[in-house]
């Protein structure tokens, strides 16, 4: 298994970022200060908004100067006008799902990298084209599973798959919020609520925004597929009559695994009292990991006839007996001393940082795509739509094994 080694860069140009959509918001905001973080990337323009003025009072209010358009084709062309070395280097896409599709596609096409927000397209069909461009163009492409840059979800990664649990036998993957729970007492929200409108949010409300991410930490954690799966993909929030809730917010999906052991994704958004409860634990048959991300600067592990342990980020020491050769890149990983909590936002700002590495390496053409422990890839992103797409074809003939 390779691990990500943490960029050093010595090139003094600053790469230049687009963004589209996520004008404001919660998600924008978590994106602005990882791109910022390390001081050598900065957004420098932006259609943020499918509606025109909200577009425009976005750019006025950014923090600072940018160049604003009004929808990203206006912005893709004014780059491709540029001389190269002037064009932005890489493109945030925030957009909602269906509209993730056309400006990967064409930021694609032009040869600008392209870092997107998950689920990745709105169709399998979309998601396995993008992949085609990516390949044939060798071209570094990003799906934003923000929690893979945990620090201690990478710990779990080497320890599952170098072997210390021993073979898998069962995997337990969930994330669990009240988001539903709350918010549809609020008749209004619900009616503007563009995860629940199927023709924006696509198959799957619950299981694309966040049973992805519990996939996404299952695979990447263990380093094993899905080969088939049964589901339940529920509806169970009461809502106003008046309002239609065509999609699910409760997920259930048992799985088979390449390995032939059993595996567990679910997800719920009406689970009062979570907040952003995504957890794992994988057991081996020589011990079991624990992870939780709300709790994501430790990583618990127990082994047979062993005391119990739980690690913490930096206080963890090469070759001490337990581990084994941990790779240097990993342990050189964290950017803050250890007693300091890294968060949510360092996770984003690792991501940003692994897609820095290879967009350089790009205009350097020096590029190879990696095996995915850096970021999760065009290919992982394929994968989750494959897998929504099977969960709901499972959910709607009697919870039926199909084949992955």
């Amino acid at each position: 298994m390779i691990m990500p080694k943490r960029m050093e860069n010595n090139d003094p140009k600053v790469l230049k970022v687009g963004m589209i959509g996520g004008g404001s918001g919660f998600i924008s905001n978590a994106h602005q200060r990882a791109i910022f973080m390390d001081g050598t990337r900065r957004v420098v323009s932006g259609a943020l908004s499918s509606n025109v003025e909200k577009a425009k009072e976005a750019v006025e209010n950014w923090p600072y100067p940018i160049e604003g358009y009004d929808n990203y084709d206006e912005l893709l062309e004014a780059e491709l006008a540029k001389p190269e070395n002037d064009r932005i280097d890489y493109v945030l896409i925030l957009t909602p799902n269906h509209v993730h599709f056309d400006p990967a596609k064409k930021f694609l096409e032009a040869g600008i990298p392209v870092l997107c927000e998950k689920p990745l397209t709105f169709t399998l069909e979309d998601a396995k084209t993008l992949a085609e461009i990516v390949q044939s163009k060798r071209i570094p492409f990003c799906v934003a599973h923000t929690y893979l840059g945990h620090w201690t979800s990478r710990l779990a990664r080497f320890i599952v798959q170098s072997g210390l649990i021993g073979e898998v036998r069962w995997v337990d993957a969930s994330y669990l919020q009240s988001w539903m729970a709350i918010q549809s007492r609020d008749p209004e929200f619900v009616k503007t609520a563009w995860r629940l409108d199927a023709s924006k949010s696509g198959l799957s409300n619950c299981g694309g925004d966040i049973g992805t991410h519990a996939l996404m930490q299952l695979r990447y954690v263990t380093g094993l597929e899905v080969v088939s799966l049964s589901a339940h993909m529920e509806s169970l929030t009461p809502l106003s009559e008046s309002v239609e809730q065509p999609l699910d917010d409760h997920i259930t999906v048992y799985c088979r695994m390449s390995n032939g052991s059993p595996a567990l994704v679910r997800a719920t958004q009406i689970g009062v009292g979570h907040k952003n409860d995504l957890r794992i634990e994988v057991n081996g048959e020589l011990g079991s990991i624990r992870w939780a991300q709300e709790e994501s600067e430790k990583l618990e592990v127990y082994l047979i006839e062993q005391p119990e342990r739980t690690y913490y980020r930096g206080g963890i020491k090469p070759n001490d007996g337990f581990f084994g050769d941990i790779p240097q890149e990993l342990l050189d990983e964290p950017t803050i001393p250890w007693g300091h909590s890294e968060g949510f936002h360092d996770a984003f700002a690792r991501l940003h940082r692994c897609f820095e590495a290879d967009v350089r390496a790009f205009q350097k053409s020096e590029y190879e795509a990696g095996d995915g422990s850096s970021y999760a890839t065009v290919d992982d992103g394929v994968v989750g739509m494959s897998f929504i797409k099977k969960a709901v074809e499972s959910s709607r003939n009697g919870n039926a094994w199909v084949d992955c």
